[in-house]
């Protein structure tokens, strides 16, 4: 038979969804009712917004969570929390939860950029960014290439981000958080803004979206060295950088200038993956240099680096039903080379 104590128990542990402190630790679970002859329960529960979206998802999990422990019925009522609770834990709460770029952040930002478009940069994000999930790493992705944004397209994401009181959670795929500029504007609209602008939105994906916990969160970067790319320079002066290239020796002087930034504002670049490396005959098995030889190593000498992987040209197997055109299955022979890619990532920045 269920009692005050039981359910007081049970509720506890449950976190308060803005202060982000269990209910038994704040004292707001203010009333435990039992009707026994119906087995109905009723709780009065204080918490720090009322008529929130965070309400009702606390709502559910304490009716799931008395009906386990064996109520017929529950009724719950909910009151704002005294101020004098509000303001102490507030001013806990503004000092621990500074978000992604406080200094005590444990996520791991690395930054993909190129010197062209065309090379596959972004196709190369995603790839890492699903590889790193499947190594079982907490991802995040930005989509910061702002004007060319395709991250959504390629992954084959068709729904959008929500909106939860005043916070945007990003869209889960294949296990990879992500956001894009492409959730934002309407039919594929171009996007006609100036640097300061392109900063704020920027800025707003790192403060205003829910990424939880993240062990590393890859932005897929516009290619050159322009606005967006000298921004997450300012604001992320720990960031780890991968530049992409082709072999062509032209694409590997301009990644050059891209890594050189890199290299004078302090990031450290973790190495260079020289993408449309050969194409490989499926008859005879014979490499074709389509785009030359050697860019992707004189790159990685010149920035004082390694070369990360050498990507061919190939095409992802596409499953109709779960549609990501751009997307490596584990056991394709690319998607090998990803989770290779991945794995002296996670080594070189966790030291295993």
């Amino acid at each position: 038979m269920l009692t005050e104590q039981n359910i007081r128990d049970v509720l506890g542990g449950l976190q308060e969804p803005f202060l982000h402190k269990a209910l038994g630790e704040l004292g707001a679970i203010e009333e435990v009712k039992i009707k026994e002859e119906k087995n109905h329960v009723s709780v009065k529960i204080q918490i720090a917004k009322t008529g929130t979206a965070e309400q009702l998802q606390l709502q559910t999990q304490i009716v799931n969570l008395l009906k386990e422990a064996g109520a017929a019925t529950v009724g719950i009522r909910f009151s704002e929390l005294p101020e004098a609770v509000l303001s102490q834990y507030r001013a806990s709460v503004t000092e621990e939860d500074k978000g992604l770029l406080s200094p005590d952040s444990k996520t791991t930002f690395i930054a993909i950029a190129s010197g062209k478009g065309g090379v596959g940069k972004s196709t190369v994000s995603v790839n890492l960014a699903v590889s790193l999930a499947r190594l079982g790493k907490k991802v995040g992705l930005i989509d910061a290439d702002i004007y060319g944004f395709s991250v959504p397209d390629m992954m084959g994401i068709t729904e959008r981000p929500v909106v939860r009181g005043e916070r945007i959670i990003p869209v889960d795929r294949f296990g990879v958080k992500v956001i894009s500029m492409g959730f934002f504007v309407e039919d594929n609209s171009p996007i006609i803004w100036r640097g300061p602008m392109l900063g704020k939105m920027l800025n707003s994906f790192f403060n205003e979206v829910e990424w939880g916990e993240l062990d590393y969160l890859l932005l897929d970067l516009p290619p050159g060295t322009g606005d967006v790319a000298l921004d997450v320079h300012t604001m992320l002066p720990s960031c780890k950088e991968i530049v992409v290239t082709t072999p062509h020796p032209t694409a590997a002087f301009v990644a050059a200038r891209a890594g050189a930034m890199a290299l004078k504002t302090n990031h450290e670049i973790l190495g260079v993956i020289e993408n449309m490396a050969y194409f490989e005959s499926k008859l005879t098995g014979e490499k074709e240099y389509v785009f030359g030889q050697g860019g992707g190593e004189k790159l990685a000498d010149e920035l004082r680096t390694k070369v990360l992987g050498q990507l061919p040209l190939a095409q992802p197997d596409w499953n109709e039903d779960d549609f990501a055109p751009s997307v490596y299955q584990e056991d394709h022979k690319l998607g090998k080379i990803y989770r290779d890619i991945a794995e002296k990532v996670v080594n070189s920045l966790e030291g295993k």
